[in-house]
């Protein structure tokens, strides 16, 4: 599909979402004539079977009167570990945990896990924020996370996570990906 198509088939379709009320994240062509559509809602909240539904009616007649010829197509949301692409996203999330992998090495490493700051308009950077106390807080305080063992009498005390913050300041052309740590919480709805 040439670059003029792709590119007129990704205008259509983000219109055709948002005019839903929806969030368009991607299109792809797949294997076999599979046509790919990732969709966010706008609220925060995930998205449902129902919603996927009434996108894919919606994009069924949007792509016939735009003659895309396609053999199946398929809506999904981006999931809970979603890559963050594009400015908006990290407005969005800022303040989330995500893993932040670069293209080269840093101090002799590539993966990264913090805190995402809002951007800074000023120089088009983004930034995560961590510590090795606040990380050993979010991960304890997550749904499902394992209660400290017990301290036995006669041992002496484990050494406290280091509150010493650390700061990775990088733009987009320096980043492999941008990963949402998922939350998942398996208790159950909350009425």
């Amino acid at each position: 599909m040439t670059d003029l198509v792709q590119g007129g088939l990704t205008q259509s379709i983000e219109t055709a979402v948002a005019g839903l009320g929806y969030a368009f994240v991607e299109v792809a062509w797949a294997g076999s004539g599979l046509l790919r559509v990732t969709i966010d809602r706008l609220d925060g909240t995930a998205v449902t079977v129902d919603d996927c539904e009434r996108v894919s009616r919606q994009l069924q007649y949007a792509l016939e009167v735009d003659g895309i010829d396609y053999k199946r197509l398929e809506i999904s949301s981006p999931g809970l570990d979603r890559l963050l692409r594009v400015p908006v996203d990290f407005e969005r999330f800022a303040g989330r945990l995500v893993d932040v992998t670069l293209r080269a090495p840093l101090h002799g490493r590539k993966k990264y896990r913090g805190v995402l700051q809002a951007p800074d308009a000023a120089d088009a950077t983004h930034a995560i924020v961590w510590d090795d106390a606040l990380l050993a807080e979010l991960a304890a305080s997550r749904p499902g996370a394992k209660k400290a063992a017990p301290r036995k009498v006669g041992l002496p005390k484990p050494a406290a996570p280091s509150r010493v913050a650390h700061e990775l300041r990088f733009s987009l052309a320096e980043v492999r990906e941008v990963r949402l740590v998922p939350v998942l919480d398996f208790r159950g709805r909350k009425s």
